[in-house]
């Protein structure tokens, strides 16, 4: 039975899903990365070309995907906390992203140090947490505050990968001609950005650079970056002018009840 175009696209749409899944799970671990992206290839190649098996295919790839995005966090070890101590701890930063499940439970969100005694052994099975990982603020006031101070991660040139493609919009043979679209890809995170806003070359560089850092900010500040500032502003506006149709509505109401009352 042959396999229909739709179907091979959704097998190849399945397999960048789990490769940029795993580019965002395994970010830093080179060796951990590229056997799990080898392993990828060992099984898309012996998947048979029958539909029934391309569709499971699909299917137990999207899953996959969407488990290493919220259930896999990576650990770094670091300095001892109090190396004076007579039962130093191990510190460990655990980076999460905003595709890890925390659960709601503030007791799983913060988890409290954990002791290790001289055996090796750990009295207690949890690490504290990195200060960026604890949940975001609820009010705006804070929101803004801490948008204000987070750290802003730096976009460097070594780190990026510069295409130029031809463009497909209109706008003649200065667009259709010249290869002005301009595509970079980031090398350790594996994000992809690509701009052609204007027929000056010069110009979709400099805004694709900036939307690429805009990206990584979303990735390195979840609930903080300027994107997420935007629909914040946005939602404390409409809260604010329903809070004030409120009031206004319950003085009117007020105002008829005590009319009546006279």
């Amino acid at each position: 039975m042959s396999v229909s175009v739709e179907l091979r696209a959704s097998a190849r749409a399945a397999y960048r899903n789990l490769y940029r899944a795993a580019s965002l799970t395994f970010q830093g671990d080179k060796p951990v990365l590229t056997a799990f992206r080898e392993k990828m290839r060992q099984d898309i190649v012996v998947v048979p070309s029958e539909p029934t098996a391309i569709t499971g295919y699909v299917q137990h790839t999207n899953d996959i995907a969407t488990f290493i995005r919220r259930n896999i966090v990576q650990g770094t070890r670091l300095a001892r906390a109090d190396s004076s101590a007579s039962e130093p701890q191990e510190v460990w930063r655990l980076r999460l992203h905003e595709q890890t499940e925390l659960g709601s439970n503030d007791s799983i969100k913060n988890l409290p140090p954990a002791k290790k005694s001289r055996s090796g052994a750990t009295s207690e099975p949890v690490v504290p947490l990195d200060p960026q990982s604890t949940p975001r603020p609820m009010y705006y006031s804070a929101l803004k505050r801490a948008h204000s101070q987070r750290s802003v991660p730096m976009l460097k040139e070594e780190d990026i990968e510069e295409t130029f493609v031809r463009g497909r919009l209109d706008g003649g043979q200065s667009v259709n001609k010249t290869e002005n679209n301009v595509q970079l890809l980031h090398k350790p995170t594996g994000i992809r950005v690509s701009c052609q806003e204007s027929r000056s070359l010069a110009l979709n560089r400099r805004l694709a650079r900036r939307s690429l850092a805009e990206k990584l900010d979303q990735l390195a500040n979840p609930g903080l970056s300027k994107e997420d500032m935007k629909k914040a502003k946005q939602r404390e506006r409409e809260r604010r002018r329903r809070k004030k149709a409120k009031k206004k509505a319950l003085t009117k109401q007020k105002g008829e009840s005590e009319g009546d009352s006279e």
